[in-house]
């Protein structure tokens, strides 16, 4: 007979997954950590994916999310202040991530002996791009939000290289691991009516006769406004350039902030510029080509992010599945709960793979290999997280549904780096005008598709497919199909030469053979509960 004591006991409820190492049970992070050359990273990784799974981080993004940034555009005297109010918990885990050099570990080097600890360094740091991705997908899975400035503060030194001057005033400050001392940048360049088409921007420029510049337009998307230094794009009298202005210049203006689908802890702004003072980067009328430098490395960080959603949203599937029964058996133990989450987890893993393999060709300064295979991931990796992110969701059934599970909030998230620099077609389109800018990109990249040839029949068929394929009647209409194709293939070759069988196999059944539309609808003949079992390796 029940009691109404007895109608309140929780059973048949998964505990909480915090703590666990965030780093240490993803082994497909961690192989290709070692396999891209970041080995020297690990002991950073396990003592960042260890906070990043503790429950305080885990409350600490929840209470960020909840408590959204306030804009105070005066004081009550009525004097403009632009200020943004952030919860506590905001700093807290923007402030790890700068403290872990997420934000800047490539352009620092390695530490020479003797010198002080925080002290930047010119002696090459091997493999720093690919350590650094490593961490940025382990700290992501606290919170997407905070990872946007990180981002920006990250991919802004190589366009602040393009000025000797700004980068021997300002680069120390970018690349400084300290919350208080060091100093983010952020980026304002779309205006509401060009948006991706940055060429329609109609902010001016005017020479001020110091060597400065007078800028004054409107800023649709402006990515942090409490940054410290901004680059952004305005019409000189040669043609639209960069520009780097400070943050605490008085005539940057916040109109509002964005009231967002997602990264709601984030406080993306609208921005006027009144005769703000800006400093030329590159040359005049040159703008794209100096803020490309940023973008291809913000793009690379669009892919570790969609790379981190998958990740965590698989890790809470899989730990659900391991813990919740229905039906007389728990839920991972059922085949069709399997085929969900083995194809969950062969979609993270061919993310991952390719997402850490892209980060070591910044480290060799690959560039036609890198130009090309950051544009195809970046469409396809960030194209599936949302779907990921929806699927891993219904896993939970209605305990996913609720905010205290944390995936609705990733659910929200997941669109965001699709959107982000460049939406789909954008980066498509980008993919098909590399193969005539940049004609030596995509044999570089069929190249590395090629190793992966004589390990898997459906990658083989793939390949040959894509090299007898006649160029389409008309390429932007199948730009986008064209991408697909290419970033099937290097996923295909990667998890063929270096994941277990069971995940390559299912991979390519599920994408290059008869596999469905839908997750969950790999072959019957797949090792589903090998690949479960791998998914959540601690």
């Amino acid at each position: 007979m029940l009691t109404s004591a007895s109608t309140h006991e929780v059973v048949n409820q998964a505990p909480p997954i915090a703590p666990y190492n965030v780093f240490e049970a993803d082994f497909a992070l961690r192989e290709a950590l070692e396999r891209e050359g970041g080995r020297w990273g690990v002991d950073r990784l396990r003592d960042t994916g260890e906070l990043a799974g503790s429950p305080e981080a885990l409350e600490h993004a929840e209470r960020a999310e909840r408590n959204e940034p306030i804009l105070r555009t005066h004081d009550r005297y009525g004097n403009r202040i632009d200020q943004v109010e952030l919860d506590p918990s905001w700093h807290w885990s923007l402030r790890q991530a700068i403290e872990r050099e997420i934000h800047c570990l490539p352009w620092r080097g390695a530490r020479a002996a003797g010198s002080a600890a925080g002290e930047r360094s010119e002696i090459p740091r091997p493999a720093a791009h690919t350590v650094r991705a490593a961490l940025f997908v382990v700290w992501s899975q606290v919170g997407s939000g905070v990872m946007c400035p990180v981002s920006m503060t990250y991919a802004a030194i190589p366009a602040l290289r393009e000025n000797a001057e700004l980068a021997a005033e300002w680069e120390p400050r970018l690349t400084r691991p300290s919350y208080e001392e060091g100093a983010l940048a952020g980026m304002a360049m779309t205006e509401k009516q060009g948006g991706s088409d940055v060429r329609a921007n109609t902010t001016q420029a005017e020479p001020a006769g110091d060597g400065t510049y007078e800028i004054t337009g409107h800023k649709w998307f402006c990515s942090y406004p409490p940054c410290d230094v901004f680059l952004t794009l305005a019409q000189a009298p040669a043609g639209l350039s960069c520009f780097l202005f400070e943050g605490r210049d008085p005539g940057f203006r916040i109109q509002r902030l964005k009231d967002k689908l997602g990264t709601r802890s984030l406080p993306s702004s609208e921005v006027e510029f009144h005769g703000v003072c800006g400093r030329l980067i590159g040359e005049e009328g040159r703008g794209v080509a100096t803020i490309i430098r940023m973008v291809n490395h913000t793009r690379l960080d669009c892919l570790l992010g969609s790379t981190a959603s998958m990740r965590w949203g698989l890790a809470q599937a899989v730990h659900h599945a391991r813990h919740r029964s229905a039906f007389g058996k728990l839920l991972c133990e059922q085949p069709a709960m399997q085929n969900v989450l083995a194809d969950l987890a062969v979609e993270s893993e061919a993310a991952t793979a390719t997402a850490m393999r892209i980060a070591r060709s910044y480290d060799e300064a690959d560039t036609p290999f890198r130009r090309f295979a950051t544009a195809v991931a970046k469409y396809w990796v960030c194209k599936r997280s949302a779907p990921h992110a929806a699927e891993a969701l219904e896993s939970l059934g209605g305990n996913g549904y609720v905010e205290e599970s944390g995936m609705p909030r990733l659910l929200r998230d997941a669109p965001l780096n699709s959107i982000w620099e460049g939406s789909g077609n954008v980066a498509a389109l980008d993919v098909l005008r590399a193969t005539v800018k940049e004609p030596e990109g995509l044999p570089a990249f069929m190249a590395e598709c090629e190793l992966g040839r004589g390990g898997n029949a459906l990658l083989d068929a793939h390949l040959d497919r894509l090299r007898a394929a006649d160029p389409p009647a008309d390429p932007q209409m199948e730009a986008r199909r064209i991408v697909e194709d290419l970033a099937l293939a290097l996923q295909a070759s990667l998890l063929v030469r270096h994941a277990p069988p069971e995940v390559a196999d299912a991979f390519c059944a599920g994408r290059l053979g008869q596999g469905g539309r839908a997750f969950g609808t790999l072959p019957a003949s797949v090792d589903a509960a090998a690949i479960v079992e791998r998914a959540l390796g601690a």
